[in-house]
C-alpha cells in the first residue's frame, strides 16, 4: 500500500512521520559519503561493521595522513541529530571529521548508534557504550582493528559529541565513572559541543524563543517514550534527584556553547553544577558569539568554524589542563 494511504500515528516535523502500521517516513534526505581517502585533507577512513553480534552498529575510523609509526590521541565521536537523524556517513559529519582529524592529528572513531523511533532511548546509550567497549578491547595492541592497534594512544582517550551526541558523551562518561570494578582504560577528557540538555522548567533566555522551546520540549518524549519527562536525569543531569556529577568518569571537560543557541543556558548550568559538584577534574567553557547551534557543521569553511576546530585540537593535544 502506498505511504499516502496509510493512517498517520504521529509526526515530528520536519523530520519524521510515523504510521500506525509501524512504517517510518524520514523527511530529511541527506547526502551519504563513502569512506575512503579525502582529497582535500588526505585523511583516510574506513567502516567497521558487526563490532558486536546481532546489531546494526558500526563505526567509521579516521586516520590522518603520514601517521606511520605514530601513536595518536584517540577521539570517540558521537554525532548529533536529535538522536534520530544522520549517520557517520552523512556528508556534514564526514566532512567535519576529516577536517578535525587533519587539524588535530588524532585518530577518530565515529559511532553509528541505532536511532528512534524504531530504536528508542536507551538504545543509543547502550550501543554507544558497547562501541566504547569494542574500542577498549584494543588497549593491549591485539584487538581486531589494525589501525587502533598501531596508532591509538590509549593513555589519551577523549569522548566528543555535539548536540544529542554531546548528551551521549556525557551519559557514557557517567557510566564509565560508575561501573565496577572500573574500565580497563581511563577516559582523559570529554568535549561537549552545544550539548542537548533540557528540563521541564525554563531557565535563562529559553522563554524568549517560544517556537524553538516548543520544539525542544517535544523532542525527548519522541525519542524516549518510555520516560517522556524532560527532567529525566539523562536529559537533565542537574535535575533534583539526578545522580551526582562528581562521579563523571574523566579528568577534563570542555563545554562549548553558542550565543544564539537555545541550549546555551543549559550548557552554562551544567558547567556551574559540575564545578561545584566535588568532581576532581578540570572543567572549562567557551561561548562563541554571534553563532547558533552546531554552526561549524553548517559552514565548515568560515573563520569561526576553523578557529573552533583549532580550539578542539588544542584540547585533544595539550599535556596539561588549562586553568
Amino acid at each position: 500500500m502506498a505511504t499516502s494511504n496509510l493512517e498517520l500515528d504521529y509526526e515530528f516535523l520536519p523530520y519524521h512521520r510515523v504510521y500506525k502500521n509501524g512504517h517510518v517516513e524520514r523527511l530529511l534526505v541527506t547526502d551519504e559519503i563513502p569512506a575512503g581517502i579525502d582529497s582535500q585533507t588526505g585523511v583516510s577512513s574506513k567502516d567497521i561493521s558487526n563490532i558486536f553480534l546481532d546489531s546494526k552498529v558500526y563505526v567509521r575510523i579516521y586516520l590522518p595522513s603520514n601517521s606511520d609509526n605514530q601513536k595518536l590521541p584517540l577521539v570517540i565521536y558521537f554525532h548529533g541529530g536529535g538522536f534520530c537523524m544522520f549517520t557517520p556517513s552523512s556528508s556534514k559529519y564526514h566532512n567535519y571529521l576529516n577536517a578535525l582529524v587533519s587539524e588535530s592529528r588524532v585518530i577518530a572513531i565515529s559511532v553509528h548508534y541505532r536511532s528512534p523511533p524504531e530504536y528508542p532511548i536507551p538504545i543509543a546509550y547502550e550501543d554507544s557504550w558497547q562501541a566504547l567497549q569494542w574500542v577498549f578491547s584494543h588497549c593491549n595492541g591485539n584487538g581486531p582493528e589494525p589501525w587502533l592497534n598501531e596508532h591509538a594512544n590509549f593513555t589519551r582517550i577523549f569522548l566528543y559529541g555535539d548536540s544529542a551526541g554531546a548528551n551521549i558523551a556525557h551519559n557514557v562518561a557517567m557510566a564509565a565513572g560508575n561501573i565496577e570494578p572500573g574500565l580497563s582504560v581511563d577516559i582523559l577528557g570529554v568535549a561537549l559541543v552545544h550539548p542537548y540538555f533540557w528540563g521541564s522548567e525554563p531557565i535563562g533566555s529559553e522563554s524568549l524563543y517560544p517556537d524553538k522551546k516548543m520544539y525542544v520540549d517535544r523532542m525527548w518524549s519522541f525519542v524516549c517514550p518510555s520516560n517522556p519527562d524532560n527532567d529525566d536525569p539523562r536529559i537533565n543531569p542537574i535535575a533534583e534527584g539526578a545522580p551526582g556529577l562528581m562521579s563523571l568518569g574523566c579528568r577534563r571537560v570542555l563545554i562549548c556553547v553558542a550565543e544564539k543557541d537555545i541550549l546555551k543556558d543549559r550548557g552554562w548550568a551544567y558547567y556551574q553544577a559540575l564545578g561545584r559538584s566535588g568532581w576532581m577534574g578540570v572543567v572549562e567553557i567557551q561561548e562563541t558569539q554571534g553563532e547558533d547551534h552546531v554552526f561549524p557543521l553548517n559552514d565548515l569553511h568560515c573563520q569561526k568554524a576553523q578557529d573552533f576546530i583549532k580550539d578542539l585540537a588544542h584540547f585533544f593535544n595539550r599535556e596539561k589542563p588549562h586553568f
